[in-house]
């Protein structure tokens, strides 16, 4: 059986190295230079390693992603790195109940009802308990006031926006879940990874298409039309006002995954049901935006996460990436990701590397006032539908992996409730998928 995947993601490359075991023909298309998805990495002359262009690592116990990584031999570095916040003018430690129990700026009741609740939200088994609730009023019923306007709301704000009290209590329930003191990192960068994965799978006798963007999806009776342009510039508007111009390719499968985000599947595929396509898209998303610093001295002595709980800042998070990873494998320079989840419609998504900085300039300073000294180069990056919203009524939307069409499966990061989204689980949903798959052809034998 011959299958086709739209992605080169983490959810197309491990589905179809499970698929590939399993005995089928499997081709990837993807519209980019490189496999990774979201966590593409790009690489300066000076360096061993690459970078992603957005801030990734692996918590311990993500065990989908670290299995794959041990099953083709990617050899994994795990670090204990250093996440703090920033409040009160201040960097403090705040990673495990001793730092939580030592800060200083909640009265030492809050700081144990804190703890407390991070403490049952970490063994909890399951989210069930927690479902239909609102994290935030829930946050200020438990974990108090003071506690909430302090830390949680200036978080809960920065990321979401306008739907910050929407936010579901299992999507909070699940970033404490899932977090652990130490991190892991695959040797080179999730680019090498990604890449090695790659080989793995032409070593079975898959096909990866880089470089080629999939304009029209139509599932017939006994097939699956893929019609495809060659368009290797990176400018995707350009691709988009020119697609028409360009010579087409058609290929026929008997299935096809589809691991783009929904609005994007639902614009290439035809004969969706409107109420079908009405509901995939009704999820709103916001835009991931990177700025990264490159230094000659580090920005921060040994913080990798900062947390930023000051209300008047302009940007969510800074990560120094050589807090976490030695700066030597990128030339003796230190890595410093600024981030942002923004509406689609946020000014900051138009302005250049320049009026940026113009805007984060004076908060940086109040961080490290040399730290423009130290600047060497920028890099600025914006992911689109990079961060779904979870509101409570979130389960109701979720796709499943099933369409209307037949022969046409899919399988993105909507799908992952209530986790979020990551590397980790877009290996478990490809896995899933080809599990599927392999089903549902077994049935028709």
């Amino acid at each position: 059986m011959k299958i086709a995947i739209l992605g080169a993601g983490f959810t197309g490359l491990s589905a179809a190295f499970r698929l590939l075991q399993k005995g089928y023909q499997v081709t990837i298309f993807e519209k980019e230079e490189s496999s990774g998805g979201l966590a593409v990495g790009f690489k300066l002359a000076n360096w061993q390693w690459s970078l992603e262009k957005g801030y990734h690592h692996w918590f311990t116990n993500d065990d989908s992603i670290l299995h794959l990584a041990k099953e083709i031999n990617h050899q994994v570095i795990i670090e204990r790195p250093s996440t703090d916040v920033f409040t009160h003018g201040k960097r403090l430690p705040f990673d495990s109940a001793t730092t939580l129990i030592n800060f200083r700026y909640l009265p030492i009741i809050d700081r144990v009802r804190v703890a407390l609740i991070l403490a049952f939200l970490k063994i909890l088994p399951s989210h069930h308990l927690l479902d239909g609730k609102k994290a935030l009023p829930w946050i200020r019923k438990f974990m108090g006031e003071k506690s909430t306007k302090l830390i949680w709301n200036p978080l809960f704000t920065s990321k979401f926006g306008k739907f910050s009290e929407q936010i579901a209590l299992t999507w909070f329930w699940a970033r404490i879940k899932k977090r652990t003191p130490s991190l892991a990192y695959p040797q080179e960068g999730f680019q090498a990874f990604a890449d090695h994965l790659g080989k793995e799978i032409k070593k079975m006798g898959g096909e990866i298409l880089l470089n080629t963007q999939v304009v029209e999806l139509v599932s017939r009776n006994n097939d699956v039309v893929v019609k495809t342009t060659n368009y290797p510039l990176r400018d995707f508007r350009r691709r988009r006002r020119e697609a028409s111009q360009l010579p087409t390719t058609n290929y026929y499968f008997d299935k096809v995954i589809v691991t783009l985000p929904s609005p994007i599947f639902t614009k290439i595929a035809h004969g969706l049901p409107k109420q079908y396509t009405d509901r995939i898209t009704s999820i709103p998303h916001l835009h991931a935006q990177v700025l990264i610093l490159i230094l000659n001295k580090p920005f921060m002595d040994k913080t990798y996460w900062l947390n930023i709980t000051e209300k008047d800042f302009p940007f969510l998070i800074l990560a120094e990436h050589t807090n976490f990873m030695d700066s030597k494998y990128y030339g003796g320079q230190h890595i410093l990701y600024i981030g942002n989840y923004l509406p689609p419609d946020h000014p900051y998504l138009k302005m250049t590397v320049k009026e940026l900085l113009k805007v984060f300039d004076p908060f940086l300073k109040k961080i490290n006032p040399n730290y423009q000294l130290h600047t060497t180069n920028y890099q600025l990056f914006i992911g689109p539908f990079a961060q779904p919203i979870v509101t409570v009524d979130y389960p109701n939307l979720i796709p499943s992996f099933t369409t209307p069409l037949k022969g046409v499966y899919l399988a993105n990061l909507d799908m992952v409730y209530p986790w979020d989204r990551g590397t980790n689980y877009a290996v478990e949903l490809g896995e899933k998928i080809a599990d599927m798959i392999d089903k549902d052809h077994a049935k028709v034998k």
